[in-house]
C-alpha cells in the first residue's frame, strides 16, 4: 500500500532511496547545523523575531502610515521637526528635539510622551489624540525593541513608487506556469534511482562532492520510523528488518509504516499548526470551541485514507458547496463539511467594543490562515496597501474579504442520511399513532 504525504511530490521509491543515502553528510554537516539552530535559545529568539515583525506589519506600520508619515517621512511635502519616522534609523536618530525612541524603554521614548499628550508643548498627532489601543500598541512595539523589517534607505523623491502588478507577475518565478524540467546530465549515470536524484547528484558534482555510502538497515528503520510515524522502532521491529533478506524488504517496511494509523496522527499535527488549531477560543474566559475535535479527527482520517490533495483543498475552502460530499466509509458522516471547520479555529474576542472592527480582524485572520496555508503567501499585508513584494493588491484582499464576509458560522449535522431516515420514520410512526389515538378519543 503506497501512502505518500499530501504535501509530497516524491514517489515511494524516490523517498526510500533518498532516506537510504546521505548518512555521512547528514551526520557531519546537517546535524550540527540543525542542533545549533534548534537549540532552545536560538529557536526562541527566531520565533520572537518573527512574531515581532508580524506585530509591526499588522499594528504599527498601518498606524504610522495613517497618522505620522504625512509630516514625518521622505514623502512629506514639508518635513516637520526634522523627524523621519519611516525607518527604524529615523526613530533612533530623531529630529530637532533629539532621539524619538529608545528600544525597550517606552517610558524613556520621546515619541511615546508625545502620543500620550504628557507635555502640552509636544502632542502628536496634533489634530487628535490616538486611541488607548493604538498607544498601547506603540508602547508594546518599543518594549519589543522596535522590530522593523530590513529595508533599503528611503528615497527622497516625495511619493511612493507605483507597483506594477502585471510586471511583477511576469517577472517573478513563483508566478510562472509549471513546466516539466529535464534532468541534467551527470557523470555517475548509474547512481540516480529516479529523475530527482539527477538534480541532487549534479549539484554534488558541481561542488566536487560524492554521494554518501548506503546507510545500515538499523539506521534506515530508525530514520523511517521517526520521519513517518514520529516514534522510534521497537527492538523487535529492528531485529525483524535486519533479518529480512527479501529484495523488497525496504519497500515493504515503507508500506507498513505508511499504512499505520500513526502516520496520519504524525503528519496531521503539522497541518493543525498551519490552521492554528485549538480547542478553546482564548481571550478572557477561554470558552471551548464546539466540536473542534471533529476537525482534528477528520484531518487524521484524510491523511490515513489517502485523500487526494485537490479534494482535500476543496473540502477546506468550500467543502459545504461540493456537489457530492465525501462520506466516512465507516459511519457515513459527511467528511467534506468538516473540512470547513478550520475557518473558525483560533482566538476570538467575547465582548468586542467595536463590533465592526472585530469582524474585520476575524476575517483578516481567516484570510491570513487560508492564504499562508494554501498559497504560501502573506495576503493579509494587502489589507492596508498593495503588497510590497508579492503580486497581491488591496483589491485582491477585499475581493476575498467579500467572499468570506458572505459566510457565517453554522453548526451542521454531518450524520449519514440513513441516520436521519431512521429518525424521520420513527417520527412519522409516532405521528400516525397519535392521530389514530386522537380520532378514537
Amino acid at each position: 500500500m503506497q501512502r505518500p504525504s499530501p504535501f509530497s511530490t516524491f514517489t515511494r521509491a524516490n523517498f526510500a532511496e533518498r532516506v537510504r543515502l546521505g548518512a555521512r553528510e547528514f551526520a557531519s554537516l546537517i546535524l550540527p547545523a540543525v542542533a545549533a539552530l534548534c537549540s532552545p535559545t536560538v529557536l526562541g529568539e527566531a520565533l520572537a523575531a518573527a512574531a515581532g515583525l508580524e506585530f509591526f506589519e499588522k499594528k504599527i506600520r498601518p498606524l504610522l502610515e495613517a497618522k505620522c508619515f504625512e509630516c514625518h517621512s521622505h514623502r512629506a511635502e514639508k518635513l516637520k521637526g526634522g523627524l523621519l519616522l519611516d525607518s527604524r534609523a529615523g526613530f533612533l536618530k530623531g529630529g530637532d528635539s533629539g532621539p524619538a525612541a529608545v528600544p525597550g524603554k517606552p517610558s524613556g521614548s520621546l515619541f511615546i510622551e508625545a502620543v500620550e499628550y504628557q507635555n502640552v508643548d509636544l502632542q502628536m498627532p496634533p489634530r487628535s489624540k490616538l486611541s488607548d489601543r493604538e498607544i498601547a500598541d506603540l508602547k508594546q512595539w518599543v518594549s519589543l525593541s522596535m522590530p522593523w523589517p530590513k529595508q533599503a534607505a528611503p528615497k527622497t523623491e516625495g511619493k511612493d513608487p507605483v507597483f506594477d502588478m502585471d510586471q511583477r507577475r511576469r517577472s517573478h518565478w513563483a508566478w510562472q506556469p509549471v513546466k516539466r524540467a529535464i534532468p541534467p546530465k551527470v557523470e555517475r549515470a548509474d547512481w540516480p534511482a529516479n529523475p530527482v536524484d539527477a538534480f541532487v547528484l549534479r549539484r554534488l558534482e558541481d561542488e566536487g562532492l560524492a554521494p554518501a555510502p548506503r546507510a545500515s538497515k538499523r539506521s534506515l528503520i530508525r530514520r523511517l520510523s521517526y520521519a513517518l510515524n514520529g516514534l522510534p522502532p521497537s527492538p523487535e521491529a529492528i531485529r525483524d528488518f535486519q533479518a529480512d533478506g527479501h529484495p523488497q524488504a525496504y519497500e515493504r517496511l515503507v508500506d507498513g509504516l505508511l499504512a499505520s494509523p500513526q502516520f496520519g496522527e504524525r503528519w496531521a499535527r503539522h497541518w493543525l499548526d498551519l490552521v492554528r488549531y485549538a480547542e478553546t477560543l482564548g481571550h478572557e474566559f477561554d470558552y471551548e470551541i464546539p466540536n473542534a475535535w471533529r476537525y482534528r479527527d477528520y484531518l487524521i482520517r484524510a491523511f490515513n485514507q489517502d485523500v487526494p490533495y485537490n479534494l482535500f483543498a476543496k473540502e477546506h475552502i468550500a467543502g459545504d458547496l461540493l456537489e457530492k460530499a465525501r462520506r466516512n466509509p465507516e459511519n457515513g458522516d459527511n467528511e467534506s463539511w468538516m473540512g470547513t471547520g478550520f475557518y473558525w479555529l483560533g482566538q476570538q474576542v467575547h465582548s468586542p467594543v467595536d463590533v465592526q472592527m472585530n469582524q474585520l480582524d476575524l476575517i483578516d485572520n481567516q484570510i491570513d490562515v487560508l492564504s499562508k496555508t494554501f498559497l504560501g503567501l502573506t495576503v493579509s499585508c494587502a489589507r492596508c496597501h498593495d503588497h510590497k513584494f508579492d503580486a497581491i493588491s488591496t483589491k485582491d484582499f477585499y475581493s476575498l474579504y467579500g467572499v468570506l464576509r458572505g459566510s457565517r458560522y453554522h453548526e451542521a449535522a454531518v450524520d449519514a442520511p440513513e441516520t436521519w431516515d431512521r429518525f424521520r420514520n420513527r417520527l412519522k410512526t409516532k405521528k400516525t399513532a397519535a392521530r389514530e389515538a386522537a380520532a378514537l378519543a
